[in-house]
């Protein structure tokens, strides 16, 4: 951008030649966006042209109207911890910056340089702190930003907002805080064209996980209209997960996608920034095209790229053009700076009495305090749990007071969300009605250690606090493999040593991102007006009811083989008994009734009975997309409950019908070794499948005649009854005798280290645990 400048570039300087070498001048936010105009704009990276006021600026405006030395007298003796004292303080110094007269060179400097932009053009006015975004700290939504200026005169008078904007309340706790002299930080004004996301979407990404830190994913939100509703916390918007090494080769990888309630958007209407409800349509479907998600993928792993570091990117979509702009993009600085760290595990959940997004990875147990507004915050006291509609940045000051934060409205990139993982403490957002659902006073524990889920319980739930050690461990003498099943907790696992999944359960996947039975999908038609009803209400955002049921089986298998790319992870076909399908949506009408499900149509029986193969192909085809489309080749099938070699071979034909032929793209087939036929026939089930995974719960129950389940004769289930090992052993040597794998994903291991030791003596060569014994188990198998 150029223009005859009547006032030296002392005071405003265009984006296009500002680098990261200008963080002093225009701080962090504005310096980075000339950065990235200059080095990225070959790499794809779209951002709006403006221009900037500098640090030089802000001070002579603050000297030309005799403001420095009354702001610091005022600043210097006060209690930030007392709110109404803040509140005060902060008011009065903002009406003496927006009352103060700009400097005629900087006055003249701005008409030019807005001049030159066009004709009474839209721009948005941003806030760029000279400490702002470096490393240590996000100073995020510390000052203001205001969308859809137009006109000079305009301009002038939201250039002295965004400077008084320096002395919010929340923004001089911060520095407090955070140990920032309110003398030494200046504020620059950035000013750009609009992008008309208002008509569009708009929302905040990071590249990284930012509950767990992992760095192998980029983390898209989005919501219709201008961002502030996603910043501010006020929509719950829609969340994709794009795993990074796979779209560097090319590969659609869209992992994982959440569909946000989306209930208001912020649009530009008569002059003026309106909110108003989303049209419901629109509320049901994504906000952004998967080839959008893509896009926005490739140009935040380009900013990491030039970075150097994990980073925070608010975007917007032009509604004119189509094209997507990069707005923002600062360092990410809560995972970047975390060392080992702490596990928090909840004892045994109790009564839920809401549940939300999980924002932190702790667990934390008080009071309820409801809170109407900022003027209330003073009735927080410390170690009571914060519930609000929704929580701006105002409420930094008494947030860090807060054992926890509940909000109705929030998603996980909100400045809230930042906020509090900053400070450390749980909050769990997007609630819909906790603060009718709460009541004042009563006792609740807050759990964000379960996944993407936080869960507020009734009373106060005992929870356990485990410190985990950065040590690197030898290799083990046997690969140390996990179970998981919930998706939602893979990345957070993925950090712990392992050598890979070694049993994916998909029964989690179906009945908590699904829940509605594969054979009612597929006879959506046929279903009662309720059901079809419940059915569209799960199923939005997808193409159809079965898309949804192959899109939903997809995005879990692939979330799980992106977490622990490229180790092998074991996906175990569906294992639901028919009083467990029967409890799905719609599952009553297709299931029998069964006296013993246990030992009835399970495993590999229902897959190729004509009562069910249509659904497990639906499951065939979502392996098929993990394995193929998205690139995720380290994914293997495991087939449970096999009584009969024909039976075996009756699925490995079925599975190769459904285009998953063994050997085909590095397809291993392995098979739960978990009756005692499969042992007594082992020979002969190996010239089937590639290996054996042992089952040690089913071959247990089934070699010594006992109901797990019923607590008369549970206390003799025992894997290490003598008759159990005899058959463990036997399994473990015909492996070994045809070169074929063999592991154990039962409980046994993780409830026995003795029985672990056992089997690596046998001669194992995996042993796959629940996440919270592997490192136990690994430093005990390395005992000399």
């Amino acid at each position: 951008m150029e223009w005859i400048m009547p006032v030296s570039d002392d005071y405003i300087v265009p984006l296009d030649s500002l680098s990261m070498a200008d963080v002093p001048r225009v701080g962090g936010k504005n310096a980075s966006l000339g950065e990235m105009i200059a080095n990225l704009s070959s790499a794809g990276v779209k951002v709006p042209g403006g221009f900037a006021t500098t640090a030089q600026a802000f001070w002579e405006f603050l000297d030309h109207n005799d403001l420095r030395a009354r702001i610091d007298a005022r600043l210097t003796p006060l209690d930030v911890a007392d709110v109404t004292a803040l509140a005060a303080a902060g008011a009065e110094i903002r009406a003496w910056v927006e009352a103060a007269a700009l400097p005629a060179a900087l006055e003249t400097g701005l008409r030019a340089a807005y001049a030159a932009l066009g004709d009474n053009v839209s721009v948005a006015v941003r806030s760029s702190a000279t400490a702002e975004d470096l490393p240590d700290a996000s100073f995020a939504g510390q000052q203001e930003t205001y969308l859809h200026v137009q006109g000079a005169d305009d301009l002038l008078r939201y250039v002295r907002k965004v400077f008084a904007s320096l002395y919010n309340d929340r923004a001089i706790a911060y520095r407090v805080h955070h140990g920032f002299a309110h003398a030494d930080v200046a504020l620059s004004a950035g000013v750009q064209r609009m992008v008309r996301s208002d008509i569009a979407c708009s929302g905040v990404l990071f590249t990284l996980d930012t509950e767990s830190g992992f760095r192998d994913v980029v983390f898209i939100t989005a919501a219709w209209g201008l961002g502030e509703t996603v910043v501010q916390g006020s929509v719950n918007p829609d969340e994709f997960y794009v795993h990074k090494p796979k779209l560097a080769e090319g590969f659609p990888a869209v992992v994982r996608r959440e569909l946000g309630s989306k209930a208001i958007r912020m649009v530009w209407r008569d002059g003026a920034t309106v909110i108003e409800d989303t049209p419901p349509a629109l509320c049901r479907q994504f906000s952004l095209t998967d080839a959008e998600v893509l896009e926005l993928a490739r140009q935040a792993m380009a900013i990491e790229a030039h970075y150097q570091r994990p980073m925070d990117v608010e975007w917007a979509k032009d509604g004119d053009t189509g094209e997507l702009f990069i707005v923002q993009a600062r360092p990410e600085t809560v995972k970047a700076r975390a060392g080992g760290g702490e596990r928090y595990v909840l004892e045994a959940p109790g009564e839920v009495r809401i549940a939300g997004r999980a924002i932190g990875q702790k667990i934390g147990a008080g009071d309820v305090r409801l809170i109407a507004s900022p003027a209330e915050m003073n009735r927080v006291q410390p170690g009571d749990i914060l519930v609000t509609d929704m929580t701006d940045p105002d409420w930094e000051p008494v947030m860090k007071r807060a054992a926890a934060i509940v909000t109705n409205r929030g998603g996980r990139t909100c400045h809230a969300a930042i906020v509090a993982r900053e400070l450390g403490i749980p909050a769990v957002v997007g609630t819909g009605e906790a603060t009718t659902v709460l009541k004042d006073g009563e006792t609740v524990t807050v759990s964000c250690a379960e996944g993407d889920t936080g869960f507020v319980y009734a009373g106060a739930l005992r929870f356990s606090v485990e410190t985990l050690s950065s040590e690197t461990l030898a290799a083990p003498p046997v690969k140390l493999m996990m179970n998981v099943g919930n998706p939602e907790r893979a990345f957070e696992f993925a950090q712990i040593p392992n050598h890979g999944v070694g049993l994916a359960r998909l029964e989690f996947i179906i009945a908590r991102m699904i829940g509605v039975h594969p054979l009612a999908l597929l006879d959506y038609a046929g279903q009662s007006p309720e059901v079809r009803a419940e059915i569209d209400a799960r199923t939005a955002g997808y193409a159809d009811p079965v898309t949804f049921y192959v899109d939903k089986l997809a995005e879990g298998m692939a979330t799980l083989a992106a977490a622990f790319w490229p180790q092998p992870v074991i996906v175990r076909l569906s294992d639901f008994k028919s009083n467990e399908y029967a409890n799905l949506v719609g599952g009553e009408r297709y299931e029998p009734k069964e006296e013993n499900p246990m030992l009835g149509l399970r495993g590999a029986a229902r897959y190729v009975s004509t009562l069910f193969r249509p659904a497990f192909e639906l499951e065939c085809r979502a392996l098929k997309q993990v394995r193929e489309t998205l690139g995720f080749s380290n994914v293997e099938v495991m087939m449970p409950f096999v009584r009969t070699v024909e039976e075996c071979a009756a699925v490995v034909k079925l599975l190769e019908v459904n285009g998953l032929t063994r050997g085909e793209n590095g397809l291993r087939l392995i098979m739960m070794c978990e009756i005692p036929s499969n042992v007594l026939l082992a020979d002969d089930f190996l010239q089937h499948v590639d290996g054996f995974s042992i089952g040690s719960n089913d071959l247990t129950q089934l070699t010594l005649g006992i109901d797990r389940d019923s607590g008369l004769v549970a206390e003799s289930f025992d894997e290490r009854n003598p008759a159990v090992k005899k058959l463990l052993a036997e399994a473990i040597a015909a492996c070994n005798r045809h070169g074929k794998y063999i592991g154990i994903c039962g409980q046994g291991p993780s409830d026995h280290p003795d029985l672990a030791e056992w089997l690596v003596e046998q001669g194992i060569g995996s042993i796959s645990l629940n996440p919270d014994t592997v490192v136990a188990t690994w430093r005990r198998l390395l005992r000399p």
